[in-house]
């Protein structure tokens, strides 16, 4: 502790007279250098836990292990989840944008190390999860934890955090175009040039670290050759209405197997339903071990054949309607297989299992059209643009998904399919689902964060720390005398009258009472419930802060009392919450 603060003070003073935009550049630097480190880490990591453990294994010759994996990978993370970091560390992305709206940016230091341990257990032993949502969290943490030590503002802490999110996105997959747009997609962050830059100079930096470290190795790399045919503009419009209706079973299926599980009280019940349930499928479907992006190259690759011969599957036959039945039970069940991880307690996010989603989609749906259409369509094109389709439609970031692919190809020959893809599958799910799968819990609570700076601040605002508890109460059946006592021992103009359970009747206040109040003769003749008024309205505690807000336009009165079920809490002043309002909307102001 004497040596972090006596560091702290050290730098303090050196950074002290450095211009505040210089000093965010310089730390976004520093974001995206360690959120590209955690990158390849978190890879390596991961690849080399499978390898040690599955080199040398068979679907045929080691099949067993394909189940017991699976479930000890999940085991050794909850007991590290729940005796070593005890803090919940699941569903990356939404815990930061849960910190932005609900924890003035604020991610536990722990968060900076703990999401690379428990996915590498969770993905390297099996898990059918992915790791971007872990390391997307990482690199988050580190933004909070590096801004927070510079004793940066909540919109300073903010962009790091942003920082850390393209960083990460960016040095796992090098592509700095698609980090920066996930930042500002996916965790809303405002686009202004005073964000765009400090995001510039982390992504870039998280995508050069990457390349120096490992070269061209990507967990996705494949060039697309050929040129674009305008003749096929129909059928990637037809892909984007699958992936769209795809992205929508995916997403409802995995919010409502998520919450059953979370139904099973037993925390081990629970880790032995889910280990077993994704063990069952990882051994008669073999592609659904880890994030799944070796199926993906082989698609790419036109090795299909290859992943139907390694399942159980092929044993019921080799004609084209078992190989097509094969890749829609992987389309069906692939959910089933990622929320079992994560709802066993595996730690892990949808990003691959999404893109895995979209890659079977699009080469089982032009596989089909040629077989049924007599048409020539490119499989792995079709690929490709799949995978962006659903995760356009799945996190509602249909840039993000385009320029991801663009920038995994190597190139922009795929732009014009991407964006019709991806487009059409947004339209699809958006007219279901107004929110992302990351979103809607959120968008629920009232807690989402969007680019409205109103309704940010709104989301940021926490109305009930404005209460005022300390008004004097009285009775309906105390006489103006007592009253009056009451009156010259309070500094405040309002008295609210409960009764003996402490239920609200009634308001008094001190301008209806000031022309009678040294009346003696009225003392025992008037009583308080002769005096009180009721209020315009009431506010109770379980309400939304827009809802707080609209009763005071609507009443236009400067105090509302608030209740608890009917209990009388204290009263919320107009000024005092209008004045939060104001304090938290310039925090979202340009300085």
């Amino acid at each position: 502790m004497a040596t972090t603060r006596s560091l702290r003070v050290f730098f303090s003073k050196r950074f002290a007279e450095i211009d505040q935009t210089r000093l965010i550049y310089f730390l976004s630097l520093i974001v995206g250098l360690l959120s590209s480190l955690a990158a390849a880490v978190l890879k390596n990591s991961i690849h080399y836990t499978r390898r040690l453990l599955t080199d040398g294994l068979t679907p045929e010759s080691g099949s067993y292990l394909y189940l017991i994996y699976p479930v000890l990978g999940i085991f050794l993370t909850v007991l590290f989840v729940r005796y070593l970091v005890r803090d919940n560390i699941e569903h990356g992305v939404s815990k930061v944008l849960h910190a932005i709206s609900r924890k003035k940016s604020r991610i536990s230091g722990h968060n900076n190390w703990t999401s690379l341990i428990a996915s590498t257990v969770t993905i390297g032993f099996g898990g059918s999860v992915g790791a971007e949502a872990p390391i997307v969290l990482t690199g988050s943490s580190i933004g909070s934890t590096v801004g927070r030590y510079f004793g940066m503002n909540y919109r300073y802490v903010t962009l790091l955090i942003g920082c850390g999110a393209a960083g990460a996105v960016s040095g796992i997959f090098k592509a700095p175009i698609a980090g920066i747009v996930f930042t500002l997609e996916v965790l809303l962050l405002d686009l202004t040039m005073s964000s765009i830059v400090p995001l510039l100079i982390s992504s870039v930096t998280a995508a050069s670290v990457a390349y120096f470290l490992m070269g061209d190795d990507v967990l996705l790399s494949f060039t697309v050759t050929g040129a674009f045919d305008i003749r096929n503009i129909p059928w990637y419009l037809l892909l984007g209405g699958i992936t769209g209706l795809v992205s929508l079973y995916f997403t409802r299926l995995t919010l409502f197997l998520e919450a059953r599980y979370k139904k099973i009280r037993n925390v081990f019940v629970r880790l032995l339903a889910g280990g077993l349930v994704l063990g069952i499928l990882v051994i008669i479907f073999p592609a659904f071990y880890g994030e799944g992006y070796d199926a993906i190259m082989a698609l790419l690759e036109g090795e299909s054949e290859s992943l139907f011969q390694n399942s159980l599957f092929s044993r019921l036959g080799n004609g084209y309607l078992v190989f097509s039945l094969f890749f829609i039970c992987l389309i069906l069940l692939k959910v089933v297989a990622s929320s079992s991880t994560t709802g066993a307690g595996g730690v892990g996010g949808i990003f691959a299992p999404t893109l895995f989603l979209g890659g079977i989609t699009g080469f089982l749906t032009a596989s089909l059209l040629n077989r049924l259409a007599l048409v020539n369509l490119p499989d792995n094109r079709f690929v490709l643009v799949g995978m962006a389709g659903t995760m356009a439609a799945v996190m509602h970031a249909p840039l993000t998904a385009i320029f991801l692919i663009a920038e995994i190809t190597g190139g922009y020959s795929l732009l014009i399919p991407l964006i019709i893809t991806s487009t059409t599958a947004y339209m699809t799910i958006k007219g279901f689902e107004r929110h992302s799968i990351y979103h809607i819990q959120l968008a629920e609570k009232g807690e989402l964060i969007t680019h409205d700076k109103d309704k940010a601040v709104l989301t940021m605002m926490d109305w009930k720390k404005e209460i005022e508890r300390d008004l004097i109460t009285v009775r309906a059946s105390d006489n103006l005398g007592e009253l009056v006592k009451t009156i010259s021992k309070s500094s405040r103009n309002i008295f609210p009258v409960v009764d003996e359970y402490n239920i609200l009747q009634g308001v008094v206040n001190l301008d209806d009472v000031r022309e009678i109040m040294f009346n003696t003769e009225l003392y025992n003749t008037v009583f308080v419930k002769d005096l009180m008024t009721i209020p315009p309205t009431y506010l109770d505690l379980g309400e939304k802060v827009e809802a707080v807000m609209e009763a005071f336009t609507r009443t236009d009165a400067w105090n509302l009392p608030v209740l608890d079920k009917g209990y009388y809490v204290g009263f919320l002043s107009k000024s005092r919450i209008f004045g939060t309002y104001r304090e938290l909307l310039v925090q979202f102001s340009e300085e």
